[in-house]
């Protein structure tokens, strides 16, 4: 089966970029050809890309290249001529491929996988400017309550024409969460939600909770993560609990942000700041912490890093409303508390710190083994590949 994977490549690659990886390796060790096609914009080349599109993160020049990019659709016109795909599978390619890639495939079928609600939210968060969940359908009241302004809206009534029709072209649209599902279903996109794969870890790892706590955030430092939330509650907890340590892995356009407010909040000894580090030293990073912390305002579709970290016994701390209360165990695997709520948060973090949750550190064994066999990364591959066999031979 020759598989053309199409996605965006961003020029901080998280969660999207690992699951492409994934079922890029996955097909190709299954005896596919896959070829992959993202912008210039990230690192895509480096990850091995094919076809890569020119791309710009200059707001002027995505006013037009996020309607249609027309270097993507060569590349996309070039694979179709040189590769010949059986069939395409596309994962993000609103911010730089633009929807015109799914409609430049002409006759061959499409597999078009939702990481994220950016196809039915102007802004992809569902968050008012005020920080509060947004609960309305895209459309005039995205203006109306200051999400976007007056150009941006105007610009994006084609754009956003252009992606509902690409999405209702596909064979099959797939999503990671059931809520993301419900927001495609109320835009007039029918699809499906299915639990993504999450790679098992290493096995030289091995749990060794460190002697006072230490709680962790891992990911992109974007205000919608929360890490500002969590750091006041963590100068909270250090009333009461001096000695707790927070270590922050990821970068991302808050870094400078929060490197101040973490100044400002005197904790500058007991914050660690490692920048973005290599899988494999994310999961170093991780052996000793009593409990992982998301603590995303945004509703997360899905939320691989609590995944990461359960499926390794390590407790999470995480915001109820999104994909994490769809994948923890509340009680068992993880805390919940209600997004933006820095006192409930400053609670969970406490009941890990004093031991009430999570005496011994860890995530109990039963519950780790049904998040491995949930989440298995080589029957999520053989899923998928199945699926997307289907449609190749429909």
């Amino acid at each position: 089966m020759r598989v053309l994977l199409m996605t965006d490549w961003t020029s901080s690659p998280g969660g999207t970029e690992e699951t492409a990886t994934l079922l890029r390796d996955g097909l190709r060790a299954a005896g596919d050809e896959v070829r992959l096609l993202t912008s210039s914009v990230g690192d895509g080349a480096a990850a091995g890309a094919e076809y890569v599109a020119r791309g710009s993160e200059r707001r002027a020049a995505q006013v037009a290249l996020q309607v249609v990019n027309p270097s993507a659709v060569a590349r996309v016109r070039a694979a179709r001529r040189e590769f010949a795909p059986d069939v395409a599978v596309s994962l993000m390619f609103e911010m730089h491929l633009s929807p015109a890639v799914l409609l430049a495939l002409g006759d061959v079928p499409a597999v078009a996988l939702v990481l994220y609600p950016k196809p039915v939210c102007p802004t992809a968060l569902k968050l008012l400017p005020d920080g509060s969940l947004c609960g309305s359908r895209a459309g005039a009241v995205c203006r109306r309550e200051g999400c976007v302004t007056l150009p941006h809206w105007l610009r994006d009534i084609p754009r956003y024409r252009l992606i509902r029709r690409a999405l209702r072209g596909a064979a099959v649209v797939l999503t990671c969460s059931p809520d993301l599902r419900d927001l495609l279903r109320a835009d007039g996109i029918e699809a499906e939600a299915v639990d993504l794969g999450v790679p098992p870890p290493g096995a030289d790892f091995a749990r060794a909770p460190a002697p006072e706590p230490l709680f962790a955030y891992v990911g992109r430092l974007s205000p919608e993560k929360g890490v500002d939330l969590l750091l006041r509650a963590f100068a909270r907890l250090r009333q009461s609990v001096p000695r707790a340590r927070l270590r922050i892995v990821g970068d991302g356009p808050a870094r400078a942000e929060i490197e101040r407010h973490v100044a400002r909040l005197g904790c500058d000894g007991a914050v660690e700041l490692t920048g973005r580090l290599a899988p494999a030293a994310v999961e170093a990073a991780l052996t000793d912490v009593w409990a992982l912390v998301a603590p995303s305002l945004w509703p997360e579709p899905f939320g691989l890093v609590a995944i990461e970290a359960t499926m390794r016994g390590v407790p999470v701390v995480a915001s109820a409303t999104g994909g994490f209360a769809r994948t923890l165990e509340p009680g068992v695997s993880g805390l919940l508390f209600p997004n933006g709520d820095e006192d409930a948060l400053l609670d969970r973090l406490a009941s890990v710190a004093s031991g009430a949750a999570f005496a011994d550190h860890s995530v109990p064994g039963d519950a780790v083994a049904r998040a491995r066999q949930r989440f298995d990364s080589c029957d999520w591959v053989a899923r998928m590949r199945t699926r997307i066999a289907a449609v190749a031979a429909a």
